[in-house]
């Protein structure tokens, strides 16, 4: 089964001794020549029992070997060893943590129908957690159903993944409410993780009120509401432009001995920034970081578009340092809240600089963040064209070979001011480039140009741009040949048909 292992057995190696060894070694392969060399040794002696089989699958599973542990599965089968449902049930629950909800399934289904081994209510109860926990969410609840058809009864844990479920989606938070009124009828009292799902829930779908009340009912009924619950019902007040009543609870908590964790404080630092008060958030980072909590991506990540939006780049600029030096990575969405905050102040090299770090850190924009992306360079550009047009003109460029569309208010730009500065060869370039991405260029742009090359006395120049701006306005032409060339081959110019 693995790699050879030199061990010295004792005549009589008993179920308890290969046990601890194998507990005892963290390294897999060395664990499984133990496992091995335990039977290897004696050959009529030792041979392994539900104890260390059980035990050398769990560590398969934990490593995410799950064609090994079904194959020592197999091998218990043949060899007669006795299953029984937690060895199945581990299993299970790892393909539920990696995500495979349907292999969680098959192993189910083949405990009974491949190995005769008898599930109690536990493994039924454990696929109905992992399929809800995976949003499964119509194959849970019919599941949920066979177990009710099979004469599995409800349970306290069991409505409350049934609950879970039903609050995943709001059109069916209603009948979690219901199921949670009629839990004490059928002798299920709820308790706080009942009470918790359901205000998650509530607030989840803009229902702070009636969350706000059932926390209420929660604490007059003697349960304890964990971080979690608490959590949920402060970022629902925050959403819901409920800070002080958030507030009052966040300070309730600390008296009751329930600690905020990270969640808490980046709820109220969210509510704090969308409120222009960046500043306090600032002030409640410090709070949360003498409680000994490492900020997050999502702490970061609000502080410092709130700092930017209120234009305090450089507390803004020493949180992204700050977060570097912690070992997070920022994202293209980050960076852009940056970049649009040195925007607002008008310090676009500095955006500029910033957008060539975030290139050689290797950042690149995602589906979610590509149109801000896009927008925040050619707000730059445009920028960078009033005060140095050479570096618009190379961040330009970048945006082509990275495949970003410009958009026509930023060639407008860029051949406006080449053109003044009397550099045509490139507004040509570009106004060549922007027929190509499908865009018609203005009258005040073609005006720009036949103006400068006129000026310049380069008629034949104007007359190619001219003959460019029929040829993009208007659809019915035909080619003629270039009057300036000696070659009766060579076609440039257009007249209309």
């Amino acid at each position: 089964m693995g790699s050879k292992m030199v061990m010295k057995w004792s005549r009589n190696i008993t179920t308890s001794q290969v046990e601890q060894l194998i507990r005892a070694e963290k390294d897999l392969q060395k664990a499984i020549a133990i496992f091995d060399s335990a039977t290897a040794e004696y050959k009529n002696g030792f041979k392994h029992d539900q104890k260390t089989f059980g035990l050398m699958i769990s560590r398969f599973v934990a490593a995410n070997q799950f064609k090994s542990a079904e194959e020592l599965l197999k091998r218990m089968n043949e060899e007669r060893c006795c299953i029984n449902e937690d060895i199945f049930l581990s299993i299970c629950r790892g393909y539920g943590r990696v995500h495979k909800p349907l292999e969680a399934i098959r192993i189910f289904e083949s405990a009974k129908r491949d190995f005769e081994c008898e599930l109690t209510e536990k493994s039924y109860i454990s696929i109905f957690s992992i399929l809800v926990d995976e949003n499964q969410l119509k194959m849970a609840l019919r599941f949920y159903r066979y177990m009710r058809k099979i004469g599995i009864r409800p349970t306290v844990v069991s409505l409350n993944i049934l609950i879970k479920a039903l609050c995943k989606n709001s059109g069916t938070v209603d009948s979690a409410v219901k199921i949670f009124r009629e839990m004490a009828n059928r002798g299920c009292p709820p308790d706080s993780y009942t009470y918790g799902t359901l205000i998650t829930g509530l607030c989840k779908f803009g229902r702070t009120e009636e969350a706000n009340e059932l926390f209420g009912e929660m604490e007059a009924k003697g349960c304890l509401p964990t971080v979690v619950t608490c959590t949920s019902l402060i970022h629902g007040l925050c959403q819901s432009e409920r800070f002080g009543e958030a507030w009052i609870l966040f300070e309730e908590m600390t008296s009751k001995g329930i600690k905020p964790n990270v969640f808490t404080y980046s709820s109220l630092m969210d509510a704090l920034c969308k409120n222009g008060r960046s500043s306090h958030a600032l002030e409640l980072l410090e709070l949360m970081v003498r409680q000994h909590l490492t900020p997050n991506m999502v702490t970061y990540s609000t502080l410092i578009h709130g700092l930017c939006k209120d234009g305090n780049l450089r507390d803004a600029l020493e949180l992204f340092d700050r977060m570097k030096l912690q070992g997070l990575k920022p994202d293209a969405g980050l960076y852009g809240k940056v970049v649009s905050g040195f925007c607002d102040l008008r310090k676009f090299q500095d955006a500029a600089n910033f957008l060539d770090e975030m290139v050689l850190a290797g950042v690149s924009p995602n589906r979610l963040t590509w149109s801000i992306h896009v927008r925040i360079h050619n707000s730059v550009i445009q920028g960078l064209c009033e005060i140095d047009l050479n570096r618009a003109f190379c961040l330009y460029l970048s945006m082509r070979t990275r495949g970003l569309s410009v958009e026509p208010a930023v060639f407008s730009s860029l051949v406006k001011d080449f053109c003044k500065k009397g550099v045509f060869d490139r507004a040509c370039r570009i106004v060549d480039e922007m027929v190509c991405d499908g865009c018609i260029p203005d009258t005040a742009m073609w005006t720009s140009i036949l103006g400068g090359f006129c000026d310049q006395r380069k008629t034949w120049g104007a007359v190619d741009l001219f003959h460019k701006e029929n040829l993009a306005e208007v659809p019915g032409c035909c080619l003629l040949p270039d009057l300036r060339s000696s070659s009766p081959n060579r076609r440039k110019t257009v007249i209309f048909c």
